[in-house]
């Protein structure tokens, strides 16, 4: 399948499992190595959220395969790096899936909100 074409079909990857959606949304910044998006992960789920570095790195291989997510050259400066992480990006399918899932989750939050089960 072509990548615009799954691109196109992006939609039909959701809903996302939220370990998934965590992974990537800690993407959307830019690249990062695995500790760092473990700690966003933790960040974003409020502490709820706590990855094990296989479970971590199984998601990760899995999106990886999938062509959600690739290995980035972009490195910070050597002062500030260690060569043996390895840092990774969202390829344009895994922001488009992150991007209708946010979407997607954001309709649920405001009907919610409707119904007055999440305070404004």
């Amino acid at each position: 399948m072509a990548r615009d074409e799954r691109i196109a079909q992006a939609e039909q990857h959701l809903p996302l499992k939220p370990t998934v959606y965590l992974i990537l949304f800690s993407l959307i910044s830019g690249p990062c190595h695995g500790y760092g998006i473990k700690k966003q992960v933790e960040g974003l789920s409020r502490g709820k959220v706590r990855l094990d570095p296989g479970t971590l790195y199984r998601w990760m291989g899995r999106l990886l395969d999938d062509g959600w997510l690739e290995e980035s050259d972009s490195r910070p400066q050597a002062d500030q790096d260690d060569e043996r992480r390895r840092y990774y990006q969202l390829t344009a399918l895994g922001r488009r899936i992150v991007e209708l899932e946010s979407n997607r989750l954001a309709y649920l939050v405001e009907a919610a909100r409707n119904y007055g089960l999440v305070r404004r």
